[in-house]
């Protein structure tokens, strides 16, 4: 009865619309009064889940991918990527790939990547002759290869909802094979639709303006290597890296490139800021909505749900990602993260399955659901740039899909594909 109270409110709160945070903490608050336990519990839980250092990580790096976008970066990674790729069919839809690629190593958040480089991009290939709904979706799926590689936000999320047990270190390494075969992917589904379309190509600049393009981007890509190799090699921790973006941002924007402004200043931080109340508060609830299932044994009982159906980790694996599918089409990531990671982690694991491997499977499963309405947070923000409907999107956007659900069964049943990077650096 306690968890129907507390799957049941949290349901119907959300269908009719109430933020997140409010319904995991009124679902929370509910079921303890219920089970006849002191609400002080509720408080002591979301206090709890707030008050972990490593959670700095997650508004900083937002901040540093903010600073980026308002001081000229994502321009010149976008000049960049175009000299490089812009001479194949559909050229437009290859450099918002590759530019999506580069840009996601500093933003690490796939909502920043669409806004930013859907902003710079969907016009230009509507004025050249692209259907706004191949824009649209370039971008959008682009996007979710910044949830895969470093400085993934979500990475960091799943360490710490798994009790932070998991390396963040060895996450941000395993998702990069996946992210460039993403990448891959999706820039050959581009060329396939493009071709099909008859969209045009754009002239290849040479090869000397290639690599003067590549070294004025250089200042900004060069965060892609300092947060990598940093916390790779233990120079600092996935937050002491997260300041020195965030720093090093600030200064390759003033001092380099010379276009950050007083004002988007004030407005990149207090972006921060409100992602900050955002993200803590529903990390929070949470924490307080997860101690709950695992005080009713919610985890030990989906184990053995699911041992009575299939003792095979491939089909374990299967299931897993078929609810994970449906979990993300109606709910945002970050939350959701939060909230089944305790559930079908220990599931995972109790049928042999690496946790590094799972957390990348997770990642790009949900990342899925960013671009599946009706919660998709992702296609939302593209569609708001291309100036189309979600209808008109979604009506296009099925080779794309294809291109992502093909890496998630890759990645899902070649567990290689994620672990072998990080056993490179044991």
């Amino acid at each position: 009865m306690e968890m129907t109270i507390l799957f049941g409110l949290f349901s119907v709160l959300l269908l009719i619309g109430t933020p997140v945070a409010f319904c995991l903490g009124a679902a929370s608050l509910a079921t303890i009064i219920y089970m006849g336990l002191s609400p002080i519990v509720v408080f002591q839980r979301v206090n709890s889940g707030m008050n972990v250092f490593s959670l700095i990580a997650v508004p900083l790096f937002i901040y540093a991918g903010d600073l980026m976008v308002r001081g000229g970066i994502a321009q010149r990674i976008v000049a960049f990527a175009g000299s490089l790729v812009g001479h194949v069919r559909g050229g437009l839809g290859q450099v918002n790939i590759a530019t999506s690629t580069l840009f996601g190593g500093i933003s690490g958040s796939a909502v920043a990547e669409a806004a930013a480089v859907g902003g710079l991009m969907i016009p230009q290939m509507k004025e050249r002759g692209y259907g706004a709904d191949y824009a649209v979706n370039v971008t959008s799926m682009a996007a979710l290869i910044a949830l895969l590689i470093p400085p993934s936000h979500n990475m960091i999320l799943y360490s710490i909802s798994a009790g932070g047990n998991i390396s963040i270190a060895d996450l941000f390494t395993a998702g990069i094979i996946p992210g460039l075969l993403l990448a891959v992917s999706l820039m050959v589904t581009a060329w396939i639709v493009a071709v099909k379309r008859g969209y045009p190509t754009e002239p290849f600049p040479g090869f000397g303006i290639a690599l003067r393009l590549g070294l004025i981007a250089l200042p900004g890509l060069l965060l892609i290597a300092i947060i990598f190799g940093g916390v790779r090699s233990g120079v600092f921790t996935a937050t002491e890296s997260s300041c020195i973006a965030a720093v090093y941002a600030l200064l390759v924007t003033i001092f380099v490139y010379r276009q950050m402004t007083w004002a988007n200043f004030v407005e990149a931080t207090f972006g921060a800021v409100r992602t900050t109340a955002m993200v803590l508060l529903i990390i929070g609830m949470a924490s307080a909505f997860s101690w709950l299932m695992a005080y009713d044994k919610v985890p030990a009982r989906l184990i053995e749900l699911m041992s009575g159906i299939s003792e095979n980790p491939l089909v374990i694996l299967l299931l897993l990602n078929v609810i994970l599918l449906l979990l993300g089409t109606f709910m945002d990531m970050g939350p959701t993260i939060i909230i089944v990671t305790p559930i079908f982690l220990p599931v995972a694991q109790a049928f042999g399955i690496d946790p590094v491997h799972f957390g990348v499977i997770m990642i790009l499963n949900l990342g899925i659901g960013l671009n599946t309405p009706p919660v998709g947070g992702v296609q939302f923000v593209a569609c708001a740039v291309g100036k189309i409907s979600i209808w008109e999107a979604m009506r296009s956007i099925w080779p794309f899909y294809g291109a992502g659900v093909f890496v998630l069964l890759l990645v899902t049943y070649i567990p290689e594909l994620s672990l072998w990077l990080p056993a490179q650096f044991k």
